[in-house]
């Protein structure tokens, strides 16, 4: 039978069929598999070969020729021949899209059989590891008792957790930081929160001699009464964060409410609509943007009690408290602030009762603010504001009229303000300090008798550290602000005498409370003992005669001791008349101060210990 048109166009003279072959059909799709079903019957043939394939888990194809050379190959022997004729019928396109896809499927076989075989392989060892993990461990159980499937599947289970809890955890922090820190978890105690905040050594040798008032601070602050804590916020210090803690994070029994979108909060007296803070997140800039202490001091008592009769208002009590921060690092802060577009134009700077005039008080700029300005044209201002700006704002500036710099020479000026600014540091209720956040927060609670919720956090890393100066800049910063750099020696100096009197004070109290108790134990347990035998001896009246003195002698040194015990009790508490009152007592107002005897001696103690620093 003769072959269709186009294939005969297409091949030419046909070929002769070779023997015991059938004779072709017209459609070249039933005549190939007739051909492929005759090839593969003939042993040792080609075809045959082909159709048996490789061996189970072996990809045929990969390591052989392409695909458009096995048609050469059959064509030598007799299925070949009829083949050939019948591969080139496809167009050349398709051959070459047939060849690629056959070769995506022979590589993509061979990659699973080699991922089943590894993991196979993978789990047959770790079945082998497990065992001798099992076998080692619940060896000795064996012998007693073998375990049930149950019980090994249960093991098998948690051993597989834990290995899963591993690697997950080795994900999720890597590094050797996080091990560390987990093994001091474990091993060591908890370090102490306030020790070398600024990473340098927690004792320090005191350059100034302060009293045991100025050390010891403790503010009877009535919130429920009518005294006020005023906020004094110096710019670029850590006011702002301060600030929020205290609207958000102190404990009170009315705590301030604070709504989602709003700057401000409503800090009202328990029972009362009235507030007990004066500051930007209570009462706004309710005495100008940023007042200073000569603005407050004048300010806040008519702001307050504005809608009352001077007659009729209350004697309050205004605690000052403020935040201060190392000059250098505030004034780059400030630098940074206004290359930024930060202006305060809204700043009053109202003293005597009237603000500066511009001869007095120039700007350093003409446009609508300072932007964009480099650092070298911020120090070389003389009107800088940022210049010894602590000192002025904690200072009384009527002491050195106000804005007018002709009232006095500039030294005498400068000395004025700084000793002005001093001691209204010291006499401040509370001041902070930006570099030690913990000890700020201590200071707070134990001064006001208030609690935060959460611990302050240290950041070390701030706009200021990211500025990097030489060492010409900062002494040129430093010859700027040189009185606020003698401002915060004396500042930190204190503030740390104060923060050592207070731990020294807290632990002396728990070592007198813990003295106290062991006492009031100790007599407790001896006159238990003593009146058990008492009444044992009155329960057995029959008893030897000889021993009759021995028992009245233990009976008098009994009723000798106890009072004693008692005598020394009172003596040692100096309130409580017995120890079961000072018990007493100390269960119902366990913070409560100790007794003005036992407060002096410590602080001698501390003063004595500060000589012999100097």
């Amino acid at each position: 039978m003769a072959l269709p048109a186009c294939a005969a166009r297409a091949l030419g003279p046909p070929l002769q069929p070779e023997r015991e072959a059938p004779a072709r059909t017209t459609c070249p799709r039933r005549h190939s598999r007739v051909e492929a079903k005759l090839a593969a019957s003939r042993p040792g043939s080609v075809a045959a070969s082909v159709r048996a394939g490789p061996p189970r888990g072996v990809s045929r194809g990969f390591n052989s020729q392409p695909l458009l050379d096995e048609p050469l190959k059959a064509s030598s022997s007799l299925a070949g021949a009829a083949r050939a004729p019948l591969f080139a019928l496809l167009a050349r396109g398709r051959r070459r899209r047939m060849h690629d896809l056959r070769r995506r499927w022979d590589l993509g076989s061979l990659c699973r059989a080699l991922l089943t075989r590894g993991l196979a392989a993978l789990g047959h060892s770790l079945k082998h590891v497990l065992g001798a993990i099992f076998s080692k461990i619940f060896g000795p159980l064996a012998s007693v008792g073998n375990m049930d499937e149950k019980s090994n599947k249960l093991l098998l289970a948690l051993v597989m957790l834990f290995l899963f809890a591993v690697i997950v955890l080795q994900y999720v922090c890597p590094g050797t930081e996080c091990q560390l820190l987990r093994l001091q978890a474990f091993s060591s105690p908890m370090p102490d929160p306030y020790r070398s905040e600024d990473e340098s050594s927690a004792r320090f040798v005191p350059r100034y001699n302060f009293s045991r008032g100025d050390l010891l601070r403790k503010v009877d602050f009535d919130i429920k009464g009518d005294d006020l804590i005023v906020f004094l916020h110096i710019q670029k210090t850590g006011g702002t964060t301060f600030g929020r803690h205290l609207v958000r994070n102190i404990q009170l029994e009315q705590p301030c409410e604070c709504r989602v979108g709003q700057k401000k909060c409503t800090c009202h007296r328990p029972g009362k609509r009235e507030t007990w803070l004066f500051s930007r997140f209570s009462t706004g800039w309710s005495c100008g943007l940023h007042a200073d202490w000569t603005e407050l001091t004048s300010c806040v008592p008519a702001v307050v009690d504005s809608k009352r009769d001077s007659r009729l208002r209350p004697s309050r009590n205004f605690h000052y408290i403020t935040i201060l921060r190392d000059p250098v690092s505030r004034y780059l802060s400030e630098w940074r602030h206004v290359q930024r577009g930060a202006t305060w134009k809204a700043s009053l700077h109202v003293c005597d009762g009237r603000p500066p005039t511009s001869e007095e008080l120039p700007s350093c700029y003409t446009g609508d603010d300072w932007s964009g300005c480099p650092l070298k044209e911020f120090m070389d201002c003389p009107y800088n504001l940022a210049n010894n700006r602590q000192v002025r704002m904690l200072s009384d500036l009527t002491l050195v009229g106000c804005y007018n710099l002709s009232v006095m020479p500039e030294k005498q000026r400068n000395k004025v303000l700084l000793e002005s600014a001093k001691s209204n540091l010291k006499h401040m209720a509370f001041f902070g300090l930006t570099e030690f956040q913990r000890k700020t927060q201590y200071l707070f609670e134990k001064t006001f008798n208030m609690n935060f919720i959460s611990p302050f956090t240290q950041y070390n890393t701030t706009r200021a550290s990211s500025v990097e100066i030489n060492e010409e800049i900062q002494k040129r910063i430093e010859g700027l602000n040189f009185l606020d750099m003698e401002l915060y020696s004396y500042a930190k100096d204190l503030f740390l005498q104060r923060y050592q009197f207070m731990r020294q004070k807290e632990h002396q109290e728990a070592r007198r409370k813990r003295q106290e108790q062991r006492k009031f134990l100790k007599g407790r347990f001896l006159q238990t003992h003593f009146q058990s035998q008492s009444q044992g001896q009155s329960q057995n009246p029959s008893q030897n005669p000889s021993q009759t003195p021995n028992l009245n002698a233990s009976q008098n040194v009994t009723q000798n001791l106890i009072p004693n015990l008692i005598q020394n009790l009172t003596q040692s508490s100096g309130q409580n008349p017995s120890p079961k009152e000072n018990w007493e007592s100390q269960k119902q107002s366990p913070g409560q101060e100790q007794s003005d005897g036992n407060t002096s001696n410590g602080t001698h103690d501390y003063i004595g210990s500060v000589e012999k620093w100097r």
